[in-house]
């Protein structure tokens, strides 16, 4: 069987095809991985609000954009702008590891949300921040409880991934992190405190003053203002 020759022409005509194609991929990766993290962000902002539902709504586009993105890096791997596509998946695992505490009060796993495990460790560290803004927004609500635990998760969080000598050694940005979220952690303790505390006061001085005013009204003349 006699192979056809190609002309010189035809192979920088394949050549430009394929470069069409894979250009087209990358701009779609890009653009898949700009919404997600949008998604993703959107999300975090309606748990806090306690909008549950929608922020679940959000996830499950973002899950699905995600899958997208591995569908494509399955035959080209090479296409993927590792910057733009990681940070994706650590906002979609940071934002379902907050919800996943604020609705039910445990920990997903990486394969709970479909993300790396690299992706997964660098948006639980991310998980400290938001637990901060909404131990500040409970507190502001005098729910110095709730605060608290926050505090107590922030805690758990951080001394579990410092405690991973290898994670820290081998994933890229994760002691960065956490050296961002021990600071976070001790600012928040400090607000936790002082509210605690203030808190505190203000009861003894209305007890004080219920007790200085029956003490008032019972030495009170009868028939006399």
């Amino acid at each position: 069987m006699v192979c056809r020759v190609m002309s010189l022409s035809e192979i920088l005509n394949n050549i430009r095809e394929l470069a069409l194609k894979k250009d087209g991929l990358r701009q779609e990766i890009q653009v898949i991985a700009r919404r997600t993290t949008r998604l993703s962000k959107q999300a975090i902002f309606l748990t806090h609000r306690d909008r549950i539902e929608e922020a679940e709504n959000l996830l499950k586009e973002a899950g699905a954009n995600l899958s997208r993105l591995a569908e494509i890096s399955k035959l080209h791997l090479d296409l993927f702008y590792t910057g733009l596509v990681d940070s994706a998946f650590e906002e979609y695992a940071e934002a379902q590891i907050f919800l996943g505490l604020i609705k039910n009060g445990r920990f997903l796993g990486p394969s709970d949300i479909n993300v790396p495990d690299e992706a997964y460790a660098l948006g639980l560290a991310d998980v400290i921040g938001e637990l901060r803004r909404r131990a500040l927004d409970l507190i502001r609500r005098g729910d110095i409880e709730g605060a608290e635990r926050c505090l107590d998760i922030m805690e758990t969080i951080y001394t579990e991934l410092i405690g991973c000598d290898e994670l820290l050694i081998l994933i890229p940005g994760l002691r960065r992190k956490c050296d961002t979220g021990r600071r976070v952690i001790e600012a928040t303790r400090g607000d936790v405190t002082t509210e605690a505390r203030r808190m505190v006061l203000n009861n003894l001085m209305r007890e004080l003053q219920r007790t200085l005013e029956s003490r008032i009204d019972y030495g009170r003349e009868p028939g006399r203002g």
